[in-house]
């Protein structure tokens, strides 16, 4: 899973494992090492009705409506995208780069939709 975090945007982006992840067991998460602390960010599944973000100790959850969330999984939809007052959230499927870029590991990402078109990235 990737995390962005720009001004008031946090975007999330699953490869095909962990979309499937989400959809079997309700979570996901991934950790970067700073040395002494550790920062998690997860996103889950809960039956809420609205998308919500949440930054605790050190980790920042993100939770999807299950239905939504199931919708999302199992359809071609790429994105989620809700509003948490100022905080933008954007869950995306992670597609595959269209041009190979050296240290970049797409194995497990969702085939890019313009991979027929010339298209670069």
């Amino acid at each position: 899973m990737k995390l962005r975090i720009r001004g008031d945007s946090l975007r999330l982006r699953l490869t095909r494992g962990e979309v499937q992840q989400l959809r079997a067991t309700g979570r996901v998460s991934a950790t970067t090492d700073f040395g002494a602390r550790t920062l998690e960010y997860a996103l889950a599944t809960a039956e809420v009705d609205a998308a919500q973000a949440r930054f605790e100790g050190d980790c920042i959850e993100v939770t999807l409506p299950r239905t939504t969330a199931n919708a999302w999984a199992d359809t071609e939809q790429v994105g989620i995208e809700a509003e948490q007052g100022a905080l933008r959230l954007l869950i995306e499927k992670d597609f595959q780069c269209l041009a190979p870029r050296a240290g970049e590991e797409d194995s497990d990402t969702f085939p890019h939709p313009n991979a027929d078109s010339g298209a670069s990235c």
